[in-house]
């Protein structure tokens, strides 16, 4: 399976990093490293950056923000590595963190160093060595949803995050916190998107009694799977959206990124998931394993599933501006326009009641 394992690639025209600048700090900071620091990136993702660093045998991981970026939450580095540093041994689909600085002389940003965890990560075109039938297919569906309920089963007090974010009032600040990103963002090529933001507004449901540790981003292409057992998750990744809220909205910003038969065409033909996994478990089958293994009450899902639709949009809209502004050389974003329009419909559906869960 060693052909299917995520692999590292040259590093982007305006993304470099040399390892001249970070071999002092990895060697006084990482005890045993020895030999030559070579460094490379991984391409996917659209957001922090992420490099392979070898070290004579040790392969490690180094994340910072994008190029231009102030310090917000969704870039702000100590906050991915605390989250994961206290997470790790509740919850073992976490990365090792190893070393962090907020010393921007070093490559000019804060950045985090973590063990590697080798494995595949489902892309949008899937191996054709991993044979997924539909029997594999279902047993990756329900990992999937298993391990994201196992981390909203992680008690916060216990692990020392119950400071780490502000459940109340998180699904207010959800709605309204990405109808404002959006609107911000927006550039004159797009749906305003009004209708989607005012029915979010007008029937988000109370937050739940009890808030948890969420992930932010829980989707395919964020977990690594066993090479030997590609059905397994064997880590999560992508921890720069985490914090404490309710849940629900976390798992419907995963369903966001679900398509399933009988979806339009249109959002079925998005570069969502990849199309080779074949017939995935349907949406309803996922809330109801879900509460199955949280007993968290799951009525009114199409809001949460709207929400996540729609956060995606804005997500897309984001890093669809920098392109439109020439903030960026990254071909890749140039489509995320067109995915806006998509999405945008979607939505647009399940506002006017034509799409359901």
């Amino acid at each position: 399976m060693s052909e299917t394992l995520d692999k590292p690639k040259e590093i982007r025209e305006g993304e470099e990093l040399e390892a001249a600048a970070i071999e002092p700090f990895l060697k006084d900071s990482i005890p045993g490293l020895e030999g030559e620091v070579k460094v490379s990136q991984f391409p996917s993702g659209h957001s922090n950056l992420t490099y392979s660093i070898s070290v004579g045998d040790a392969d490690l991981v180094l994340r910072r923000p994008p190029f231009g970026t102030k310090a917000a939450t969704a870039h702000d580095m100590h906050r991915e590595y605390k989250v994961l540093k206290a997470l790790r041994e509740a919850y073992p689909y976490c990365p090792e963190v190893l070393a962090y600085t907020d010393d921007e002389s070093v490559i000019g940003s804060p950045f985090y160093v973590m063990r590697r965890i080798k494995g595949i990560i489902l892309r949008k075109e899937l191996p054709k060595e991993l044979n997924f039938t539909p029997e594999k297919t279902r047993a990756f569906c329900e990992e999937l949803i298993d391990v994201h309920a196992a981390l909203h089963n992680v008690d916060m007090y216990e692990v020392g995050l119950d400071t780490f974010g502000k459940p109340e009032g998180y699904t207010r600040r959800q709605v309204e916190g990405w109808s404002k990103r959006y609107r911000k963002a927006k550039t004159p090529d797009v749906p305003d998107c009004e209708a989607i933001m005012a029915w979010l507004a007008e029937r988000m449901p109370p937050d739940p009694e009890k808030a948890t540790i969420l992930h932010g981003d829980f989707k395919p292409d964020n977990v690594i799977l066993d090479p030997n057992n590609p059905t397994k998750i064997i880590g999560v990744l992508d921890w720069e959206m985490a914090t404490i809220g309710n849940p629900l909205m976390d798992l419907g910003s995963s369903l966001g990124y679900w398509t399933q038969k009988g979806d339009p065409d249109e959002l079925r033909s998005a570069p969502m998931m990849p199309p080779e996994l074949g017939e995935v478990m349907s949406r309803k089958e996922i809330i109801d394993r879900y509460a199955e293994k949280t007993g968290i009450n799951m009525d009114n899902f199409n809001f949460y599933w709207c929400f996540g639709i729609f956060r995606l949009i804005v997500i897309a809209q984001q890093i669809y501006y920098r392109f439109y502004h020439k903030q960026t050389k990254d071909a890749r974003f140039a489509q995320l326009g067109f995915a806006v329009h998509i999405l945008a419909n979607a939505a647009d559906r399940i506002v006017e009641g034509k799409l359901e869960i």
